[in-house]
Protein backbone atom coordinates (compact mmCIF):
# COMPACT_ATOMS: atom_id res chain seq x y z
CA UNK A 1 0.00 0.00 0.00
CA UNK A 2 1.03 3.81 -1.22
CA UNK A 3 1.98 5.76 2.14
CA UNK A 4 -0.33 8.44 2.28
CA UNK A 5 1.13 12.23 1.67
CA UNK A 6 1.42 14.00 5.17
CA UNK A 7 -1.94 16.46 5.90
CA UNK A 8 1.08 18.48 7.65
CA UNK A 9 3.15 19.29 3.77
CA UNK A 10 -0.28 19.87 1.77
CA UNK A 11 0.65 23.50 0.82
CA UNK A 12 -2.61 25.70 0.44
CA UNK A 13 -6.04 24.42 0.86
CA UNK A 14 -6.60 26.30 4.39
CA UNK A 15 -10.31 25.78 4.71
CA UNK A 16 -10.40 22.97 3.59
CA UNK A 17 -7.87 21.24 6.47
CA UNK A 18 -9.87 23.67 8.77
CA UNK A 19 -12.84 21.72 8.27
CA UNK A 20 -11.34 18.36 8.26
CA UNK A 21 -10.22 19.57 11.68
CA UNK A 22 -12.88 21.05 12.89
CA UNK A 23 -15.15 17.68 11.87
CA UNK A 24 -12.57 15.49 13.83
CA UNK A 25 -12.65 17.56 16.78
CA UNK A 26 -16.78 18.00 16.93
CA UNK A 27 -18.49 15.17 14.78
CA UNK A 28 -21.81 16.77 15.44
CA UNK A 29 -21.11 19.62 13.29
CA UNK A 30 -22.50 17.40 10.43
CA UNK A 31 -19.68 16.57 8.05
CA UNK A 32 -18.18 17.96 4.85
CA UNK A 33 -18.67 18.90 1.17
CA UNK A 34 -15.67 19.54 -0.99
CA UNK A 35 -16.50 20.96 -4.36
CA UNK A 36 -13.84 22.06 -6.79
CA UNK A 37 -12.34 21.73 -9.77
CA UNK A 38 -10.31 18.58 -10.84
CA UNK A 39 -6.51 18.40 -9.98
CA UNK A 40 -6.75 20.49 -6.86
CA UNK A 41 -6.38 18.03 -4.11
CA UNK A 42 -9.48 17.08 -2.65
CA UNK A 43 -8.85 12.87 -2.81
CA UNK A 44 -5.41 13.47 -1.45
CA UNK A 45 -6.36 16.22 1.80
CA UNK A 46 -8.79 13.77 2.49
CA UNK A 47 -6.90 10.81 2.71
CA UNK A 48 -4.32 13.03 4.61
CA UNK A 49 -6.11 13.35 7.80
CA UNK A 50 -6.53 9.35 8.33
CA UNK A 51 -3.42 9.40 10.42
CA UNK A 52 -4.67 12.21 12.79
CA UNK A 53 -7.68 10.79 13.76
CA UNK A 54 -8.01 9.77 17.33
CA UNK A 55 -8.12 6.60 19.31
CA UNK A 56 -11.63 5.45 20.30
CA UNK A 57 -13.28 2.76 22.36
CA UNK A 58 -15.09 0.64 20.42
CA UNK A 59 -17.65 -2.81 21.45
CA UNK A 60 -15.51 -6.03 20.39
CA UNK A 61 -18.42 -7.60 18.86
CA UNK A 62 -20.71 -5.27 18.02
CA UNK A 63 -22.87 -8.05 15.59
CA UNK A 64 -24.08 -10.43 17.48
CA UNK A 65 -27.11 -12.87 16.22
CA UNK A 66 -30.23 -11.94 17.38
CA UNK A 67 -33.88 -13.92 17.36
CA UNK A 68 -36.20 -13.30 15.09
CA UNK A 69 -39.01 -12.16 17.65
CA UNK A 70 -36.46 -9.17 18.39
CA UNK A 71 -37.50 -7.07 15.36
CA UNK A 72 -36.09 -4.07 15.94
CA UNK A 73 -33.78 -4.73 18.74
CA UNK A 74 -30.17 -2.32 18.17
CA UNK A 75 -26.87 -4.59 18.29
CA UNK A 76 -24.55 -3.88 21.43
CA UNK A 77 -21.36 -5.85 22.75
CA UNK A 78 -20.42 -6.64 25.62
CA UNK A 79 -17.03 -5.70 25.85
CA UNK A 80 -15.03 -2.79 24.54
CA UNK A 81 -11.63 -2.19 22.83
CA UNK A 82 -9.14 0.88 21.88
CA UNK A 83 -8.96 1.01 17.78
CA UNK A 84 -8.09 3.61 15.63
CA UNK A 85 -10.85 6.20 14.27
CA UNK A 86 -12.14 4.45 11.05
CA UNK A 87 -11.67 6.54 7.59
CA UNK A 88 -13.49 4.23 4.91
CA UNK A 89 -14.09 4.82 1.41
CA UNK A 90 -16.95 4.31 -0.66
CA UNK A 91 -15.75 2.51 -3.74
CA UNK A 92 -17.19 3.46 -7.31
CA UNK A 93 -20.34 1.16 -8.19
CA UNK A 94 -21.16 0.26 -4.53
CA UNK A 95 -25.41 -0.49 -4.48
CA UNK A 96 -27.58 0.24 -1.84
CA UNK A 97 -26.61 -3.43 -0.30
CA UNK A 98 -22.87 -2.40 0.02
CA UNK A 99 -23.80 0.27 1.56
CA UNK A 100 -26.29 -1.02 4.23
CA UNK A 101 -25.57 -4.53 4.73
CA UNK A 102 -27.99 -7.46 4.53
CA UNK A 103 -29.35 -10.42 6.18
CA UNK A 104 -28.82 -13.91 5.98
CA UNK A 105 -32.21 -14.99 5.19
CA UNK A 106 -31.49 -18.25 4.92
CA UNK A 107 -30.29 -18.67 8.91
CA UNK A 108 -33.42 -16.71 10.09
CA UNK A 109 -35.63 -19.44 8.57
CA UNK A 110 -33.33 -22.36 9.31
CA UNK A 111 -32.14 -21.30 12.67
CA UNK A 112 -34.35 -19.12 13.63
CA UNK A 113 -31.75 -16.38 14.31
CA UNK A 114 -31.23 -12.47 12.25
CA UNK A 115 -27.89 -12.20 11.59
CA UNK A 116 -26.22 -9.01 10.00
CA UNK A 117 -23.60 -9.14 6.64
CA UNK A 118 -22.13 -5.74 7.79
CA UNK A 119 -22.01 -3.28 5.19
CA UNK A 120 -19.73 0.20 4.23
CA UNK A 121 -21.85 2.13 7.09
CA UNK A 122 -21.40 -0.88 9.64
CA UNK A 123 -17.31 -0.24 8.78
CA UNK A 124 -17.36 3.06 9.11
CA UNK A 125 -19.42 3.40 12.32
CA UNK A 126 -17.18 6.33 14.77
CA UNK A 127 -15.00 7.20 11.77
CA UNK A 128 -15.29 8.88 8.41
CA UNK A 129 -17.21 8.07 5.37
CA UNK A 130 -15.63 9.32 2.39
CA UNK A 131 -17.31 9.63 -0.98
CA UNK A 132 -15.56 10.79 -3.64
CA UNK A 133 -17.30 12.31 -7.03
CA UNK A 134 -20.87 12.73 -4.41
CA UNK A 135 -22.22 14.54 -7.21
CA UNK A 136 -22.24 11.71 -9.31
CA UNK A 137 -23.72 9.48 -6.95
CA UNK A 138 -27.33 8.10 -7.20
CA UNK A 139 -30.10 10.10 -5.43
CA UNK A 140 -31.28 6.96 -3.38
CA UNK A 141 -27.79 6.44 -2.31
CA UNK A 142 -27.16 9.46 -1.06
CA UNK A 143 -30.01 9.68 1.37
CA UNK A 144 -29.12 6.63 2.39
CA UNK A 145 -25.73 8.26 3.69
CA UNK A 146 -27.25 11.29 4.56
CA UNK A 147 -29.92 9.72 6.58
CA UNK A 148 -27.51 7.65 8.26
CA UNK A 149 -25.62 10.29 8.72
CA UNK A 150 -27.72 12.63 10.73
CA UNK A 151 -29.66 9.56 12.46
CA UNK A 152 -26.79 7.60 13.22
CA UNK A 153 -28.49 4.48 13.08
CA UNK A 154 -29.00 2.44 9.79
CA UNK A 155 -31.95 0.49 9.65
CA UNK A 156 -32.05 -2.85 7.27
CA UNK A 157 -34.98 -4.14 6.18
CA UNK A 158 -35.62 -7.69 4.20
CA UNK A 159 -38.46 -10.03 3.69
CA UNK A 160 -40.32 -8.66 6.74
CA UNK A 161 -37.36 -9.22 8.92
CA UNK A 162 -35.97 -5.94 10.52
CA UNK A 163 -32.51 -5.05 12.27
CA UNK A 164 -30.74 -1.71 13.06
CA UNK A 165 -27.18 -1.20 14.15
CA UNK A 166 -25.00 2.02 14.99
CA UNK A 167 -23.87 4.10 12.15
CA UNK A 168 -22.32 7.22 13.36
CA UNK A 169 -19.97 8.48 11.49
CA UNK A 170 -18.52 12.15 10.01
CA UNK A 171 -19.45 12.25 5.96
CA UNK A 172 -16.97 13.55 4.05
CA UNK A 173 -17.87 14.34 0.08
CA UNK A 174 -16.25 15.53 -2.72
CA UNK A 175 -17.22 16.66 -6.42
CA UNK A 176 -16.59 18.54 -8.84
CA UNK A 177 -19.59 20.84 -10.00
CA UNK A 178 -18.24 21.36 -13.62
CA UNK A 179 -19.13 17.83 -13.97
CA UNK A 180 -23.13 17.85 -12.59
CA UNK A 181 -24.44 19.80 -9.24
CA UNK A 182 -25.39 18.58 -5.83
CA UNK A 183 -29.20 18.92 -5.54
CA UNK A 184 -29.25 21.73 -3.12
CA UNK A 185 -31.37 19.52 -0.33
CA UNK A 186 -28.64 17.00 -0.49
CA UNK A 187 -26.12 20.24 0.15
CA UNK A 188 -27.85 21.90 2.79
CA UNK A 189 -27.78 18.51 4.95
CA UNK A 190 -23.69 18.84 4.83
CA UNK A 191 -22.75 21.04 7.96
CA UNK A 192 -19.55 23.06 6.03
CA UNK A 193 -18.52 23.33 2.51
CA UNK A 194 -15.16 24.87 1.38
CA UNK A 195 -13.51 24.75 -2.13
CA UNK A 196 -10.03 23.81 -2.94
CA UNK A 197 -7.75 26.37 -4.84
CA UNK A 198 -5.29 25.80 -7.07
CA UNK A 199 -1.72 27.31 -6.71
CA UNK A 200 -2.05 30.87 -6.28
CA UNK A 201 1.57 32.07 -8.09
CA UNK A 202 4.36 30.30 -10.01
CA UNK A 203 6.27 30.09 -6.91
CA UNK A 204 3.07 27.88 -4.66
CA UNK A 205 3.03 25.71 -8.34
CA UNK A 206 7.18 25.23 -7.97
CA UNK A 207 7.38 24.45 -4.46
CA UNK A 208 3.80 21.68 -4.96
CA UNK A 209 5.81 20.17 -8.06
CA UNK A 210 8.73 19.89 -6.04
CA UNK A 211 7.05 18.29 -3.35
CA UNK A 212 5.31 15.74 -5.54
CA UNK A 213 8.79 15.20 -6.73
CA UNK A 214 10.58 14.28 -3.46
CA UNK A 215 7.88 12.22 -2.35
CA UNK A 216 7.31 10.19 -5.38
CA UNK A 217 11.24 9.33 -5.37
CA UNK A 218 11.11 8.44 -1.26
CA UNK A 219 7.90 8.58 0.51
CA UNK A 220 9.34 7.10 3.42
CA UNK A 221 12.06 9.83 3.37
CA UNK A 222 9.76 12.53 2.67
CA UNK A 223 7.42 11.55 5.66
CA UNK A 224 10.26 11.16 7.92
CA UNK A 225 10.57 15.09 7.27
CA UNK A 226 7.44 15.46 8.78
CA UNK A 227 7.19 13.14 11.76
CA UNK A 228 7.23 15.89 14.14
CA UNK A 229 4.47 18.45 12.92
CA UNK A 230 2.57 15.63 12.60
CA UNK A 231 2.57 14.84 15.80
CA UNK A 232 1.97 18.09 17.13
CA UNK A 233 -1.29 18.51 15.34
CA UNK A 234 -2.60 14.97 16.42
CA UNK A 235 -1.83 16.33 20.13
CA UNK A 236 -3.35 19.29 19.52
CA UNK A 237 -6.98 17.82 18.08
CA UNK A 238 -6.35 15.71 21.59
CA UNK A 239 -6.27 18.21 23.54
CA UNK A 240 -9.25 19.83 21.48
CA UNK A 241 -11.54 17.13 21.53
CA UNK A 242 -11.00 16.64 25.42
CA UNK A 243 -11.66 20.98 26.18
CA UNK A 244 -15.22 20.95 23.68
CA UNK A 245 -17.13 20.25 26.32
CA UNK A 246 -15.93 23.21 28.31
CA UNK A 247 -16.17 26.22 25.73
CA UNK A 248 -18.80 28.43 25.88
CA UNK A 249 -20.63 30.46 22.94
CA UNK A 250 -22.55 33.09 24.56
CA UNK A 251 -25.90 34.43 24.21
CA UNK A 252 -25.07 37.51 22.21
CA UNK A 253 -22.78 35.50 20.09
CA UNK A 254 -25.57 32.91 19.67
CA UNK A 255 -28.01 35.50 18.34
CA UNK A 256 -25.37 37.45 16.46
CA UNK A 257 -25.88 33.80 14.15
CA UNK A 258 -29.21 33.81 14.44
CA UNK A 259 -29.66 37.09 13.17
CA UNK A 260 -26.83 36.84 10.06
CA UNK A 261 -28.82 33.46 9.24
CA UNK A 262 -32.57 35.27 8.95
CA UNK A 263 -31.03 38.26 7.00
CA UNK A 264 -29.76 35.94 4.49
CA UNK A 265 -33.14 34.04 4.22
CA UNK A 266 -32.24 30.71 4.98
CA UNK A 267 -34.41 28.28 5.24
CA UNK A 268 -34.20 25.62 8.66
CA UNK A 269 -31.78 26.20 11.18
CA UNK A 270 -29.41 23.66 10.10
CA UNK A 271 -27.28 26.85 9.17
CA UNK A 272 -27.57 28.27 12.70
CA UNK A 273 -26.83 25.04 14.59
CA UNK A 274 -23.28 24.10 12.44
CA UNK A 275 -21.97 27.13 13.15
CA UNK A 276 -22.55 27.15 16.39
CA UNK A 277 -21.04 24.14 16.68
CA UNK A 278 -17.68 24.64 14.39
CA UNK A 279 -17.11 27.73 16.48
CA UNK A 280 -17.09 26.11 19.48
CA UNK A 281 -14.79 23.71 17.83
CA UNK A 282 -12.35 26.50 16.51
CA UNK A 283 -11.84 27.71 19.61
CA UNK A 284 -11.24 24.58 21.54
CA UNK A 285 -8.36 24.01 18.99
CA UNK A 286 -7.25 27.86 19.29
CA UNK A 287 -6.76 26.50 23.39
CA UNK A 288 -9.78 28.42 24.59
CA UNK A 289 -12.98 27.76 26.71
CA UNK A 290 -14.70 30.88 25.07
CA UNK A 291 -15.56 31.47 21.67
CA UNK A 292 -15.01 34.97 20.36
CA UNK A 293 -16.05 36.71 17.29
CA UNK A 294 -12.87 35.17 15.58
CA UNK A 295 -13.89 31.95 15.79
CA UNK A 296 -16.98 32.58 14.24
CA UNK A 297 -15.66 34.10 11.35
CA UNK A 298 -13.22 31.54 10.59
CA UNK A 299 -16.24 29.11 10.32
CA UNK A 300 -19.44 30.91 9.28
CA UNK A 301 -18.70 31.27 5.44
CA UNK A 302 -18.12 27.75 5.23
CA UNK A 303 -21.20 26.53 7.72
CA UNK A 304 -23.38 28.89 5.02
CA UNK A 305 -22.07 29.49 1.85
CA UNK A 306 -23.94 26.27 -0.39
CA UNK A 307 -27.20 27.32 1.78
CA UNK A 308 -27.64 30.33 0.39
CA UNK A 309 -28.93 29.49 -3.60
CA UNK A 310 -29.52 26.55 -6.10
CA UNK A 311 -26.34 27.30 -7.88
CA UNK A 312 -23.41 26.51 -5.36
CA UNK A 313 -20.39 26.97 -7.58
CA UNK A 314 -18.70 30.47 -6.55
CA UNK A 315 -18.33 28.89 -2.81
CA UNK A 316 -15.49 31.44 -2.34
CA UNK A 317 -17.73 34.11 -3.43
CA UNK A 318 -20.39 33.15 -1.52
CA UNK A 319 -18.37 32.72 1.60
CA UNK A 320 -17.03 35.87 1.79
CA UNK A 321 -20.88 37.56 1.22
CA UNK A 322 -21.27 35.67 4.38
CA UNK A 323 -18.82 37.35 6.67
CA UNK A 324 -19.77 40.62 5.12
CA UNK A 325 -22.88 40.37 5.89
CA UNK A 326 -21.56 38.64 9.67
CA UNK A 327 -19.65 41.48 10.46
CA UNK A 328 -22.18 44.40 9.33
CA UNK A 329 -24.25 42.43 12.16
CA UNK A 330 -21.59 42.51 14.51
CA UNK A 331 -21.36 45.99 13.79
CA UNK A 332 -24.95 46.98 13.73
CA UNK A 333 -24.58 46.07 17.59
Amino acid sequence: MKPTFPFTAILGQDSVKLALLLNTIEPNIGGLLILGTRGTGKSTTVRAIKELLPDIKDFINPYPKHKINQRTKHTEGTRTSVRSMPMVELPLGATEEHICGTLNIEKAFTKGVTELKPGILAKAHMGFLYVDEINLLEDNLIDVLLDAAASGWNTIERDGISMRHPAKFVLIGSGNPEERDLRPQFADRFGMCAEPLGPENSDMRTKMLLQCLQFDKNPHLFRKGYVSLQRDLRSKILKAIHRLPKVIINSVQQRIICDVCSKLCLHGVRGDIAVARASRAHAAFEGRIQVLLKDIDAVIGMCLCHRLTHEIRDIEVSSQMVKNVFWETVSSL
